[in-house]
């Protein structure tokens, strides 16, 4: 047995052989044959190790059941179970840690403290530092480099986190603070300390009154609250520290509102010769009394002893020197007492529109003051003239009233007085119809009342395009009223057609003036009727029945045959002709003789020259009877 064991410990081959390989770097100092039983028991049954009992640190965590080893170790199995995660005799750079998990997959639940609120955005490196091991940890942690090890920290806040309340509070930080917000102290309950927070102070910062003005430090125990004080100056510089007062700022003021200021027991400003009234109980008792002295006299008599003028003297010249108290009240300045009762006792009453009329409207602001006694004499110091001046002369009041500025009182009898009497449908026509806006000009200006002319071009359009200029040059009158009047424009009776160069006769008086006078181009592609230059010869107007038959020099002349006074009544002198009638010829009828048709530019024209001579022609005996010539 001795020999064996001297072989075991001395041979350098034998010992290659009992070991399964180097240890890591961090047991190095344990390799060898003699130190074997530094980690392993020897003896028969189940395999042991000896890992707890060098690694005090994690043998006192399984014991206190605390961390992660306490989590995940199988306790049954013992310290064989250790090797599940740290296994050796793998050689000096192998590393002894067996860890399955990456910092982004590690369940921080299996270590004891759940990483919650902002705490689960940090990195790993934010809490596991060297500076957060306390130096009893310390002490137990194998770790030669506090900085390789996860080992050493706790769950109160203090570990990473300087306590600014410097103990004052305990280290129990959750009865006030979340993990979510460390300023916002959510579950901190005020009304459960000596200080409940009421009014305006349960607005104020935990800082403004939990930090020392002189040293700036923060202190939540031992602070100064029995008076107002103790945190507050005396804006009254001591003017009630007298016995009845006794210094209280409760006696007057509330948490709700510094100015908020409630009745004194004791003091009734009622029993003064200034009762407060209206705004007046509202304001802070400084706005009047300027100095810390109250039994000073304030004077009170006048509105202006303590507000200024801001109509700057306009209401001076009255009996009472301008005194507000006409007109408002200390209830509200802006509403005035002076209402449209008062405004008719005025030099102004206001009548019509304008007693709805805003203040405002007429008192203007002229800068930054408002002018209230403003001149009146005319309309349009107030008002825009609508005419540009095309009354200049003229008052408002001639054609309009306060009750409205239409319509105007500018009467059809009144019209008939003027340069232009309107007459049959004029009478009838509105007045925008002709006093409108000039076309074409923009912005529009205002409706034209005065005209230089009266002639009807002003307002119609020429429909004639201008053929009858010279008619209207040759009078002192427009031309239109030559022929039209102001009854109805298609009423032409008053046009003599036998004035013209083309008089009116027979069936052609009959005639509507269209079917002579047409439409035609009168230049600039516009279509109007044609009056001068209109044909005067049969073939301007009508169509040449005979398929120009009897043209001579370029057109026929129908005259020759036929009168105005009716068509077929004809003038025609057969004995002008080569075959006078004599006889019996002169009782037949024209149609007999001139019975055949031709057709002419696509007409079947009854045909009269050429027409045949001889008796053969026309009579059916075949003897031929010689006329005499004439």
């Amino acid at each position: 047995m001795l020999r064996a064991f001297a072989i075991f410990c001395f041979s350098t081959a034998a010992s290659a052989q009992i070991s399964p390989g180097s240890l890591t770097e961090v047991h190095a100092q344990l390799d060898g044959p003699t130190k074997c039983g530094s980690c392993h028991v020897f003896g028969a049954g189940a395999r042991r190790f000896k890992c707890l009992d060098c690694h005090a640190e994690i043998r006192q965590r399984l014991e206190q059941k605390r961390g992660y080893h306490a989590r995940i170790a199988n306790r049954a199995k013992g310290s064989l179970d250790c090797i599940r995660c740290h296994t050796d005799h793998y050689g000096r750079i192998f590393n002894i840690v067996k860890w399955e998990e990456t910092r982004d997959t590690f369940d921080h639940h299996k270590a004891g403290y759940p990483l919650e609120g902002r705490h689960a955005r940090l990195s790993c490196d934010k809490c596991h530092r060297a500076k957060f091991i306390s130096a009893a940890e310390r002490k137990l942690i194998r770790v030669k480099d506090p900085t390789h090890t996860l080992l050493g920290l706790n769950a109160q806040c203090t570990t990473c986190h300087e306590d600014v309340h410097r103990g004052e509070l305990g280290a129990d930080c959750s009865r006030c603070h979340s993990l979510q917000n460390w300023k916002a102290a959510a579950t901190f309950d005020h009304e459960a300390t000596r200080y409940p927070l009421t009014g305006r102070h349960q607005d104020v910062s935990c800082q403004k009154c939990h930090t020392d003005a002189v040293s700036g430090e923060t202190h939540y125990k031992g602070l100064p609250f029995a008076s107002c004080a103790n945190c507050h100056k005396d804006p009254h510089r001591g003017a009630f520290r007298e016995a009845s007062f006794s210094g209280d700022c409760q006696s007057c003021h509330v948490t709700e509102g510094w100015k908020r200021v409630k009745t004194l027991s004791g003091f009734d400003h009622t029993r003064t010769r200034f009762a407060l009234k209206g705004k007046h109980s509202d304001l802070d008792c400084f706005k009047c009394h300027k100095s810390s002295d109250f039994k000073q006299p304030v004077a009170h008599r006048r509105c202006l002893d303590c507000h200024q003028d801001p109509h700057h003297g306009q209401f001076t010249h009255r009996k009472d020197g301008g005194d507000c108290s006409p007109c408002h009240n200390e209830l509200t300045f802006k509403r005035s007492l002076f209402t449209l009762k008062e405004h008719q006792q005025s030099a102004y009453p206001l009548l019509g529109k304008h007693a709805a009329v805003q203040c405002a409207k007429c008192h203007q602001p002229a800068g930054v003051d408002t002018r209230y006694r403003v001149p009146y004499e005319n309309c349009l110091r107030c008002h825009r003239d609508a005419h540009a001046s095309q009354f200049r002369n003229q008052p408002c009041e001639d054609c309009h009233t306060v009750d409205g500025f239409r319509p105007s009182t500018f009467t059809l009898s009144r019209h008939q007085q003027s340069r232009f009497l309107l007459t049959a449908s004029h009478a009838a026509v509105a007045c925008g119809e002709c006093h409108k806006s000039p076309a074409g000009v923009h912005p529009p200006p205002p409706a034209q009342f005065r005209y230089e002319a009266t002639t009807c071009e002003v307002c119609h359009e020429d429909p004639h395009r201008g053929q009858f200029q010279t008619a209207a040059a040759r009078s002192d009158r427009s031309g239109c009223e030559t022929c039209h009047n102001t009854r109805a424009w298609k009423e032409t009776a008053a046009f003599d057609h036998s004035q013209t160069s083309f008089a009116l006769e027979g069936a052609h008086r009959a005639v509507a003036c269209t079917e002579c006078h047409r439409p035609g181009n009168l230049g600039k592609s516009v279509r109007a009727v044609v009056f001068r230059g209109a044909p005067t010869q049969c073939g301007g107007c009508h169509e040449d029945v005979h398929g120009g038959q009897f043209q001579a020099r370029g057109q026929t002349e129908c005259s020759s045959c036929h009168v105005v006074s009716k068509w077929k009544l004809t003038t025609f002198d057969h004995e002008k002709t080569s075959f006078a009638l004599a006889g019996a010829h002169r009782a037949v009828q024209c149609r007999q003789c001139h019975s055949s048709k031709q057709l002419i530019s696509d007409r079947l024209v009854l045909v009269y020259k050429g027409t045949p001579t001889r008796c053969s022609a026309c009579h059916s005996d075949g003897k031929e009877i010689a006329l005499p010539r004439r």
